[in-house]
């Protein structure tokens, strides 16, 4: 079965498709098929992931998967929960290369982060990840897959891996940030792992596969 997901990062491409290799699915992005990224208008992450994947279905008439997820931090009230790729404002040069791009809003997040933290003793926070399957634009059972993975934030950043928060986000049981993480070490205990592993037990359950 070919699934479309419905975002254009290679990154996620490659973590999801690790994470989705005991089923018989081939995943491709949706850029890959010319569709563009679809409006996150929502406050949830389970409402926003459910808007991707229905705009991935309608557009390209095949199965599509979404996930919409971020840092929740205890301190700041949840936030920047859905806002969290885009948390802090960012001027960038024009016609900057995605990856460049992202790799400067990354690290203007990071530093707002750092702000708004700043002098709290409660820093506490989770990845939260929400995974949604739709056979169809208008799927009327669509599949949803919603898990946490719970750390504290640092107060400076350690360690050169993943992307995003990653380099601030310690988890006390591996004693490392997520940055420091070995890539399978990350891939089988991440909220994206966890949320993934759940949704490959309701395709197999619910689409037979």
């Amino acid at each position: 079965m070919k699934l479309v997901l419905a975002s254009n990062n290679a990154k996620k491409l490659k973590e999801l498709s690790a994470l989705f290799g005991a089923l018989p699915i081939e995943l491709v992005t949706q850029g890959s098929l010319g569709v563009a990224e679809a409006d996150e208008p929502h406050i949830t992450f389970v409402e926003n992931a459910l808007a991707k994947a229905r705009h991935a279905a309608q557009a390209t008439g095949l199965p599509a998967i979404a996930d919409d997820s971020g840092l929740c931090v205890d301190a700041l009230g949840g936030h920047p929960g859905v806002q969290s790729a885009v948390f802090a404002p960012l001027q960038a040069p024009e016609g900057l290369e995605r990856e460049a791009r992202r790799a400067l809003q990354d690290e203007a997040n990071n530093a707002l982060l750092l702000q708004r933290l700043a002098g709290q003793t409660q820093r506490r926070a989770s990845f939260v990840c929400a995974l949604v399957a739709l056979r169809s634009a208008d799927d009327p059972e669509p599949l949803i897959a919603f898990r946490r993975w719970g750390g504290e934030i640092l107060s400076a950043r350690q360690g050169q891996g993943g992307f995003g928060y990653d380099p601030l986000m310690f988890i006390p049981a591996f004693g490392q940030t997520v940055a420091e993480l070995a890539p399978d070490v990350k891939n089988a205990h991440s909220h994206r792992a966890l949320a993934a592993a759940q949704m490959v037990a309701l395709m197999r359950g619910a689409w037979g596969l």
